[in-house]
């Protein structure tokens, strides 16, 4: 099993650790400090070693932070966490608040007169500080970049990942490195910028052709990189993850070297040196100017190419999702078998999903946790399941399971939420309105230069019509083979990089209602050039193909609520997946997918 079901949430541990924090604060006068949730990376998800967050709080979702004062500690969260944190903090000792509703600004002012805060500068991006330090202005407050104090006082803090790096073939990325780089680098002389330096590690790994395994679920390996205008690269990386061959996939042109060779080389660089104020950690910039290296603010220069991919790397994902969309519909007819006769848990079904997965032989990890969540806990939207937590599937209730793998050729992600019996009247309503809301995203055509914001409202218009809502993005950017989160793409109210082909992204509206059940559906889409029409007289529109051919249970459909336009899509894309899956099925699962697919 790639999954395990320990818990790793220690809130009985967070009190006695809060005391020693402050004390070490105390001892060198700060009033307080920030534990940001994100690595020297920003990663969404991270090592063992840089679980910070999770080791101090016990709160283990994958955004947040905490503002630790002397009276008062603050787990910020967004509204896909707001059930969970309740039961992974000491709510005596961490008091959550509802972010980004709540300022941190706003909040440090109402709990604190005067004083310093601290922050490790590895781990806060110079838009992060700035924007804080401009809230807390002329109140006393003041922020100071200081060491990292949960270091200091983690005794057992676990060493960094040395995960092996290996080269990901130019057949499935559909560009060498060579021509990447030599892109990217014209694109730094045109700026009149020397060079640029890479943080991400998904943009590192994109931009080299190379994998790694450093981060639980994503094929990323830690490391800093900086890009030359002469299409040089050098990595800061621990040499240990590097073998011969991938050393040599490598070339000539990257030069290796470990990460504490990092900051004496920024120092020394030539400038102008482009940093991504939004990526990079503050550190970085600190150490430029320390050396007299002229700093230019700029976009990571891999980010947007990586997210617009090319043919070669979208025909591969097809066949990943088909490849996926096949073990899933196997799943689903063995729980639709056994689910009904009863003595299934959560965590049962988490170790089928994955043994389906398994039986493909081209399964290289599962591209997150499984969400696996029976009846009320199918409402906490990042449900992980434990040993402790583990519920039985019982009748009459939803199961909401979201769920995905690496494949070499591809990073799948999907979401499905199925009837155990009969779970009622108002949750076939929240399913039938949750779909429409997928179909809607799933149809639309929209001019070229509109951003994930202007197409977000179209998923949620059937909620708000029934006063209905959920507290999470519409859709997040995928890699292939890398970061099942990926950006700068996203479909939500707050995103305003414009959609452009090549762009995968999660398709994933839903409805939560605390204590009784969860909803989620989710498919994969690429942006595509839309078809020209025969009446239409603006041709430069984009949609949507989708990637995901995996049935909706007809039993939460309530029929006599979907449009025609609804239906039609809906019965097109079950005759897709039966012409595209069926082949690959088993009998048993073949002839449950006939069933499943029939047209509404």
């Amino acid at each position: 099993m790639f999954q395990s079901f320990a818990s790793s949430s220690r809130p009985d541990q967070g009190p006695t650790r809060l005391t020693a924090l402050r004390a070490a604060l105390a001892a060198d006068r700060l009033a307080g400090f920030l534990v940001p949730r994100a690595d020297a990376h920003q990663g969404e998800y991270v090592a063992d070693r840089d679980a910070r967050l999770a080791w101090l709080t016990g709160f283990t979702g994958s955004a947040g932070f905490c503002i630790v004062l002397p009276e008062i500690a603050g787990v910020f969260i967004d509204g896909r966490y707001r059930v969970q944190v309740k039961g992974q903090v000491d709510l005596a000792h961490f008091t959550p608040v509802p972010w980004p509703e709540v300022k941190p600004g706003d909040w440090i002012k109402a709990h604190l007169a005067a004083g310093k805060l601290g922050y490790d500068p590895w781990l806060h991006t110079a838009d992060e500080i700035e924007k804080l330090e401009a809230s807390l202005e002329e109140s006393g407050i003041t922020l100071c970049a200081t060491s990292n104090y949960i270091d200091a006082i983690w005794p057992d803090q676990p060493a960094p990942p040395v995960g092996p790096a290996f080269a990901h073939p130019d057949a499935l990325a559909g560009e060498a490195s060579a021509a990447k780089r030599a892109r990217l680098a014209e694109g730094l002389r045109k700026a009149g910028q020397r060079s640029a330096v890479i943080t991400l590690p998904d943009s590192i790994c994109w931009l080299l052709n190379i994998r790694g395994a450093d981060v639980p679920r994503n094929p990323v390996l830690h490391g800093f990189a900086i890009l030359h205008d002469d299409t040089r690269v050098t990595l800061f990386a621990e040499p240990a993850k590097f073998d011969a061959a991938t050393r040599s996939h490598l070339g000539a042109s990257v030069t290796l070297q470990p990460p504490a060779a990092l900051l004496p080389a920024l120092r020394r660089l030539p400038g102008p040196v482009r940093l991504d104020r939004a990526t990079a950690p503050l550190a970085l910039r600190h150490a430029l100017d320390a050396g007299g290296v002229s700093c230019q603010w700029g976009d990571d220069p891999c980010r947007l190419p990586k997210a617009c991919k090319n043919p070669v790397e979208i025909a591969a994902s097809r066949e990943a999702h088909l490849r996926d969309g096949a073990a899933m519909v196997e799943f689903l007819a063995w729980l639709d078998d056994r689910a009904p006769k009863g003595g299934l848990s959560e965590i049962d079904v988490v170790c089928a999903l994955e043994s389906f997965r398994r039986a493909t032989n081209a399964l290289h990890d599962i591209s997150f946790d499984t969400i696996c969540g029976a009846g009320p806990n199918g409402a906490i939207m990042h449900y992980r399941v434990t040993d402790d937590s583990n519920r039985p599937i019982g009748a009459n209730e939803l199961l909401l399971v979201d769920s995905g793998a690496q494949y070499v050729d591809g990073t799948t992600d999907i979401t499905r939420t199925v009837a155990v019996g009969d779970p009622g009247a108002l949750a076939r309503e929240a399913y039938t309105r949750v779909l429409q809301g997928l179909i809607a995203i799933s149809r639309v055509r929209f001019p070229r230069g509109l951003a994930g914001r202007d197409i977000d409202p179209l998923a949620r218009y059937p909620l708000w019509l029934a006063g209905q809502d959920f507290d999470h993005g519409t859709g997040h950017g995928v890699g292939a083979f890398l970061s099942v989160h990926e950006g700068p793409q996203r479909i939500s109210r707050i995103s305003e990089v414009p959609l452009e082909p090549g762009m995968i992204l999660s398709n994933e509206p839903g409805y939560y209602r605390e204590g009784a059940f969860g909803i989620r559906l989710e498919n994969l889409i690429v942006v595509q050039p839309a078809p020209a029409l025969p009446e239409g007289d603006r041709r430069d529109q984009l949609d949507f193909e989708t990637l995901t051919f995996v049935p909706f249970d007809r039993r939460l459909i309530r029929t006599d609520r979907l449009a025609p336009g609804e239906r039609a899509w809906l019965n097109r894309y079950h005759s897709e997946v039966r012409s595209k899956i069926a082949p690959r099925l088993a009998a048993a699962a073949h002839a449950w997918l006939i069933a499943a697919t029939a047209p509404l």
